[in-house]
């Protein structure tokens, strides 16, 4: 693939295949996004690649205490609920989600079914847990740091013909990540990443986010007077 056929046609991918990914495409993968920008190149990143009955027991233990009401215990932070113009953004994508899939407003028990398929990591058959050094812990680059090397890691899954969604349900459960992925305690569990290949019969890969434009999200300062100073220049 072409680098802007990658990111143009990227999108998260909520349901797979069953089949394996071989250990070795996963380390191709893991190498090219380690290439990624790191501030004063200090790399806080770090990849547990689960799969098989270690990822078997993270789904019923983090499936188990959700259906019991434990509390959530995210080990980063995880700032206040969205609103304004972030929480309809969160809200029509959810829209289109459920459209995809059918599922109706009022249908509790589907609502209840994509939840839980969200802390089972979506039944994809790779689970890779992205930590962050606790001796860098609150530093401000290094969650940039980690989502650079997330966007990376994704963007170079899909060139390789797999699919990715980043999530956070994957880890709300911390103790039961921390236990079967075997996480050393010098290490923040920071975001979960559901990989495999895509199913592509699965309604809710077809769904596209829209992004804003360019001409919201930015500000030129400058280019208005480049012109004008040339030509002076030129006079």
């Amino acid at each position: 693939m072409q680098y802007d056929d990658v990111v143009l046609g990227r999108r998260s991918i909520r349901g797979y295949k069953p089949d394996p990914v071989p250990r070795e495409l996963i380390e191709e993968i893991l190498t090219l996004a380690m290439r990624s920008p790191s501030s004063m190149n200090s790399q806080p990143w770090n990849f547990h690649v689960i799969t098989g009955e270690p990822l078997d027991r993270i789904r019923a233990g983090n499936t188990e205490r959700n259906l019991a009401g434990i509390p959530h215990s995210r080990e980063f932070r995880t700032g206040q609920p969205f609103a304004g113009v972030h929480r309809d953004r969160q809200v029509f994508v959810a829209k289109q989600l459920f459209g995809a899939m059918g599922i109706a407003r009022d249908d509790k028990e589907m609502r209840q079914d994509w939840v839980m398929r969200g802390f089972r990591q979506f039944d994809a058959p790779v689970c890779i847990i992205v930590t962050y050094d606790r001796a860098v812990d609150g530093s401000d680059d290094t969650p940039f740091d980690c989502g650079a090397v997330t966007n990376a890691l994704v963007n170079a899954a899909w060139s390789r013909g797999l699919g990715c969604v980043i999530n956070s349900q994957g880890i709300m459960q911390s103790p039961v990540v921390r236990e079967h992925a075997g996480i050393p305690d010098d290490q923040v569990i920071m975001k979960a990443i559901a990989l495999g290949w895509p199913d592509e019969t699965f309604p809710a890969n077809a769904v596209v986010s829209e992004r804003k434009s360019v001409h919201e999200a930015t500000r030129f300062v400058g280019f208005d007077d480049v012109p004008a100073a040339r030509a002076k220049q030129s006079a």
